[in-house]
């Protein structure tokens, strides 16, 4: 028999045995609430029961089991004998003893004189023990009907947590047919535990015994139940299940667990998001919601990894619509499908067009008339944008502009820039991009449309990640290609950024600069042995890590706040706000004129030293130095030509170059 056909029929067998429990139910009870009756007198007096006393035992014996019935029934305890729990006990207690109270009033009334008192207690505990026996045997029968289930199937199991989660789980897998579990035993490391019976089960050991115990204990499998294991915790686990040569799944948080309707569908494979040790981020759902609800809300890049969640995310708050702005056909009709499938009553208008297009951009906020706005359109690869610079100034910083006065004209009440922790302190081209389009936020403040930018740095998962860079050289067996042994980087996942990026909106009063707190920084080469180790292999042995060099623009260590920039909380523990040297420079058009002539003429000498101008930390990558110093990608006099300005327009560069 399969397992599905197993458990198909013990489903049928225990929906028998519900029904057959509804008839069987009142003649049990008559038959229980009699036996503890007849007891209670055979033990008060030895077996051997006076004559004079027998009338009081036929009276006790009818008001005991009308009485006992009657608030058995009236609070409900005749039903569900196969539930155990100290919750149903303590109820069957209450029963008993209410049972009993009424049961001596009624026959203090009509009874003889003469009745032993003693007999009320005994009555009282024999009954209770009895009807308890009962609700066990009925416990017991059910749960060994459900573990008949073929040999051989069940794996051998290791629950690692001895805690609230660790003991919920247990529960779930003895009463749910369906998981192929049998517990041998806890893993817990506080090592006062060991030798502790939780359920019948003991804790065998913490988790540098696991190796002997799965060894000794032939244990197929460890589950984790640890769901506020920080991610130095879920790595030091995962590598003792390594050394121990057991597969491993986790069981994440109990909200989770309540948001996904049960335990056993959310056993789940460790991910790499597990050994962050990033907690849940709490929101404060009456802001988002009131700042949402009702309301046309237009996303720009809405196909790309954070727009696309972004979209989600604003989905649950009941928007009036949502019109998701991409130059992407294909992931935007792919974004069109899964909006319809999983948010039906919201609507989701898919719109084509680049954020460089500002006759494109003016239609759809015309049409649409959104009162909030959020811009994740950008490049983001950093290597490919040291390579193509003058692409980066014309879609981060020109076409963040065209969004920005757009949103101004149209009437929108709200913006908000996704921008990126590479715009501290800038080494690269990207990050120069992304500081340039703040700033030029800052400089647009008009008392009606309230601009703010949010930074964050990588996200799990997104288009360019590493992760999946990393998964996809390890099923080509190898080897995973890390820049450097001390590059570090924050993560996060991208539910969360979104989700935070949607709680600072509720903030900004315009101006801000918002930054989320990332956590602390991961080593990439500890990142990729991990994912090594949660693939079941051996880091160095199986799959070998080869260190390539520092690629254009990188830097070891990305910072959220520059030195000069000192930050300000506000009332979410994850969320910041900058405060320091986040003033514009004055005659920012005149920048931005100059910037649309360097793009046009190509001229890269330029360009460096006019985001040197804008950006006094920004440190241009070696890589494009050399090529500014190598010589301009266009004719030199055209590089060199002066531009018409005012008395606002910056200093020739030539001059400066010079200098």
């Amino acid at each position: 028999m399969s397992k599905r056909e197993m458990a198909l029929y013990t489903q049928r067998v225990l929906s028998k045995m519900a029904e057959l429990s509804r008839w069987i139910a009142l003649p049990a009870q008559l038959c229980v609430f009699a036996a503890a009756g007849i007891l209670a007198f055979l033990l008060r007096f030895d077996f051997n029961i006076p004559g004079r006393y027998l009338v009081h035992l036929g009276v006790a014996l009818c008001v005991w089991v009308v009485t006992k019935c009657l608030v058995f029934r009236l609070l409900n305890l005749h039903r569900g004998w196969h539930f155990l729990s100290l919750h149903e006990l303590t109820n069957l207690a209450a029963g008993n003893l209410l049972g009993s109270v009424a049961g001596a009033a009624v026959i203090l009334c009509i009874s003889p004189t003469g009745f032993p008192r003693s007999i009320y207690l005994l009555d009282l505990l024999l009954c209770f023990v009895f009807t308890g026996g009962l609700r066990v045997f009925a416990h017991m029968m059910v749960d060994a009907l459900k573990y008949r289930v073929m040999p051989g199937e069940r794996k051998l199991t290791l629950i690692y947590g001895a805690g609230d989660a660790g003991e919920l789980l247990l529960c779930e897998i003895r009463q749910n047919p369906a998981l192929p579990y049998n517990v041998a035993g806890f893993i817990d490391d506080d090592r006062k535990k060991k030798g502790l019976s939780i359920q019948g089960t003991k804790v065998l050991g913490c988790g540098s015994d696991l190796l002997q115990i799965a060894t000794r204990r032939r244990v197929d499998m460890v589950l984790i139940a640890i769901p506020s294991a920080s991610g130095v915790q879920m790595t030091q686990i995962l590598r003792c299940c390594h050394q121990a040569g057991v597969s491993c799944k986790t069981v994440p948080s109990l909200g989770e667990m309540i948001e996904e309707n049960g335990l056993a569908r959310q056993i789940r494979e460790v991910a790499v998001e597990d050994l962050l040790g990033r907690t849940t981020a709490l929101l404060e759902h009456d802001k988002i919601s009131a700042k949402l609800i009702g309301n046309t809300v237009l996303v720009t890049g809405a196909a790309g990894s954070i727009g696309s969640e972004l979209c989600r995310q604003i989905a649950r708050f009941n928007p009036r619509a949502i019109v998701g702005f991409e130059i992407a056909e294909t992931a935007l009709f792919h974004l069109e499908r899964e909006m319809r499938q999983s948010f039906s009553s919201v609507r989701f208008y898919p719109e084509i067009g680049s954020i460089q297009n500002k006759q494109r951009l003016a239609e759809v906020l015309e049409q649409y008339r959104p009162s909030i706005l959020y811009h994740a359109a950008a490049y983001k690869h950093v290597p490919m944008m040291e390579a193509h610079v003058f692409e980066a100034i014309e879609n981060n910083v020109f076409g963040a502009y065209n969004v920005a006065m757009a949103a101004a004209e149209h009437g929108v009440e709200d913006f908000v820039m996704i921008s990126s922790d590479k715009a501290v302190r800038p080494t690269s081209i990207m990050g120069a991009t992304k500081r340039v389009a703040e700033l030029l936020l800052l400089a647009l403040q008009n008392g009606r449309t309230k601009y703010v930018a949010v930074r964050f740095g990588n996200v799990l998962g997104s288009n360019g990640s590493v992760i999946p860079i990393f998964k996809q050289q390890i099923a080509a067996g190898g080897p995973i290609k890390v820049t450097h042994p001390e590059m570090r980087r924050y993560f996060m996942t991208i539910p969360e950024a979104s989700q935070l990026v949607l709680q600072a909106s509720t903030m900004g009063n315009g101006g801000e600069i918002f930054v989320l707190d990332m956590g602390t920084p991961v080593k990439i080469v500890d990142l990729a042995r991990n994912l090594i180790l949660l693939s079941g292999l051996r880091p160095d042995e199986d799959i070998t890590i080869e260190f390539t060099g520092v690629r254009p623009g990188e830097k070891l260590y990305e910072e959220l706040n520059s030195m000069e920039e000192d930050t300000l909380p506000t009332p979410h523990e994850k969320i910041k706000i900058f405060a320091g040297n986040g003033v514009p420079p004055a005659g920012m058009e005149s920048y931005l004129e100059a910037l649309r002539d360097i793009c046009a003429r190509r001229d890269l000498p330029r360009l460096v030293l006019t985001l040197k101008d804008l950006i006094p930390d920004y440190n241009p990558s070696a890589h494009l130095l050399n090529r500014a110093l190598s010589g301009s990608p266009v004719p030199r006099q055209a590089a060199t030509a002066d531009v018409p300005r005012d008395e606002s327009t910056p200093p020739p560069i030539a001059a400066r170059w010079s200098a």
